[in-house]
């Protein structure tokens, strides 16, 4: 009789073993099957690291990409050049992440029939880029290597992320054989893989540090000879601003006044409000990770105070994080995270959707994010003889035919000057030109 039970024991022992793993693997499946299904060595969803069916068009119906038989790009050149580190290369050299991201999406997968519902043909993407945009942005660019960006700050919609260099799809470059350096950071995406010196622009990070800790901050006036002295150094302007209050420096972009600003806030304070503005973070958005930035002063030496407070020193920022940054500046300190893929579907039915708006978050509750906006959109345009000139804000200076422009609003006009980082906020309804 003990014998018996002790086998009874065993045998319900080995049915709670059996049991337990089906149910473990059954959760496993209902929460993770689509994740399996589009794992990178996945060769009936992935071809050469990029998703290897279905389509993508961008927020105006333009076709950009049809891989429903091979890998088809646009008809359009520019088009082709402009989007493709977005869309990715045929040899797997640019990966194209966001698309990838929603391969589960783009395949029609469900539960039952994983992805083969649709017979492998795949569903249509819909960016929020405009193919158009993008192509005038990519003239704009000419030969310089860098990124232009541009996005909804109040629903996150990107309508524009061009990387240069770039190339043709449908007629690749021999990029290994090429020793002028043309091609260099040629498979980067740097709107988003990349950090630059920002420059001038950081002056907005400092005016806001400025707004908060100072109090009587934007009652000061500050001298600008064209230099002041550190000792045996120094940090110069282009040309004396003569006396210029808090709005005025940054309008006109004065570093002798905003290394006098940088002494009152010392580097402890502009480091913790770099950090608090999430001007140094990382942005996420459709499966994409953003390099991150960085900001410190090596020593309290005033000079490295100085320049790091003008964006120089060891200044690094992400094109894509300090864009949404300067997003949360127009948007009174809330911050709406970029997204590129509007939504997805497949024979008609729509497996994916991003609400615009429906993703913000917040930089800070400091409300000197508002002071700052309104410090800059009090700097109106200037017009003179058919010309609307941009003030010289932090890194920018345009000047452009203002009838020409009506004219023509998707044509490349001319920048008087920068070969830096350039920013402005415009309202959500104003029209842009490059």
């Amino acid at each position: 009789m003990n014998r018996v039970t002790r086998r009874v024991w065993i045998m319900a022992l080995f049915i709670a073993v059996l049991v337990g793993g089906t149910g473990f693997f059954v959760g496993e499946f209902m929460m993770k099957s689509d994740q399996w299904v589009i794992s990178s060595g996945s060769p009936h969803v992935y071809n050469a690291t990029n998703i290897g069916f279905g389509s993508v068009q961008d927020r105006d119906g333009v076709p950009l990409l049809d891989i429903t038989e091979k890998r088809t790009y646009s008809p359009d050149l520019s088009i082709r050049k402009s989007t493709l580190h977005w869309l990715g290369d045929r040899e797997g050299n640019i990966s194209a992440p966001a698309i990838s991201h929603y391969a589960a999406q783009m395949s029609g997968f469900d539960y039952l029939n994983g992805i083969y519902a649709y017979g492998g043909a795949g569903g249509q993407a819909t960016l929020t880029l405009s193919a158009r945009v993008q192509s005038v942005a990519l003239e704009a660019m000419g030969n310089r290597k860098g990124t232009i960006g541009v996005y909804n700050y109040k629903t996150g919609e990107i309508l524009c992320a061009v990387t240069t260099p770039t190339f043709d799809p449908d007629n690749v470059p021999a990029i290994s054989l090429n020793e002028n350096g043309e091609y260099e950071g040629i498979y980067l995406n740097r709107f988003i893989q990349s950090s630059y010196i920002p420059g001038s622009i950081f002056k907005v990070v400092t005016t806001a540090a400025a707004l908060d800790c100072i109090d009587d901050i934007q009652q000061q006036t500050f001298y600008c000879s064209g230099e002041v002295e550190f000792g045996v150094d120094r940090v110069t302007c282009e040309h004396a601003h003569g006396t210029v209050n808090l709005q005025s420096a940054l309008a006109r972009s004065c570093n002798c006044a905003f290394a006098a600003v940088a002494d009152q806030l010392g580097s402890e304070r502009l480091q913790r409000f770099a950090e608090q503005f999430g001007v140094l973070d990382s942005v996420r958005f459709d499966g994409i990770t953003t390099a991150k930035d960085n900001f410190q002063v090596l020593s309290n030496a005033d000079l490295n105070l100085a320049w790091a407070s003008i964006g120089q020193h060891l200044d690094l920022v992400n094109p894509c994080a300090f864009m949404t940054f300067m997003g949360a500046v127009a948007n009174e300190g809330k911050v709406t995270m970029p997204y590129l893929v509007e939504e997805i579907s497949v024979n008609g039915n729509r497996t994916y959707i991003q609400y615009a708006g429906s993703n913000p978050g917040q930089i800070t509750d400091i409300d000197s994010n508002v002071n700052v906006h309104g410090l800059w959109v009090r700097h109106e345009f200037d017009r003179a003889d058919g010309y609307i000139t941009i003030p010289d804000k932090p890194g920018l200076g345009i000047e452009i035919n203002e009838e020409e422009c009506l004219k023509h609003p998707y044509q490349v006009h001319t920048l008087r000057h920068y070969t830096g980082a350039l920013t402005d906020i415009r309202p959500p309804e104003s029209k842009f030109y490059f």
